[in-house]
């Protein structure tokens, strides 16, 4: 059912929620995951317009990934490929997902209420406005 799950990283703590939630259902379905970050740091916005070197930030970021991948392609003897891509993160996600021709979407959600999301802006709302595929969202664990 859900052969190619585009997964959605922010390089974060809510990664440490999603992936193991992701990778179980990957593992149940067979499915191959595409790990997605999305810079969007300065550097990153700017990338091609200036002709910018890659940043820092974006270094790390792609080391993260390689690194994300690697410890899942052993411990869950998946198909793990991955993804780094500059700009608006639910422009991008939307974008990698029909181009990629992807069955599903994870993405953890953080949380925010109103203000936060006000203030931080909500790639999990813009996304499954305009997604024409199914989301899966992973909240933030509650304290107890």
């Amino acid at each position: 059912m859900y052969r190619k799950i585009l997964v959605a990283l922010d390089t974060g703590a809510s990664d440490l929620e999603l992936l193991p939630a992701v990778t179980a259902l990957a593992k149940l379905m067979q499915s191959e995951l595409l790990l997605v970050h999305v810079a969007d740091g300065w550097a990153a916005r700017n990338f091609d317009q200036l002709k910018l070197a890659e940043s820092e930030e974006m270094k790390q970021d792609l080391s993260y990934l390689e690194a994300t991948a690697e410890k899942l392609r052993v411990e869950s003897n998946l198909t793990v490929n991955i993804l780094l891509v500059l700009g608006e993160p639910p422009d991008q996600i939307l974008k990698v997902a029909a181009e990629e021709r992807i069955d599903l979407i994870a993405l953890a959600s953080h949380g925010h209420r109103l203000i936060g999301d006000i203030i931080h802006g909500s790639t999990i709302d813009a996304v499954r406005h305009k997604a024409n595929v199914p989301l899966f969202v992973v909240p933030p664990k509650r304290a107890s």
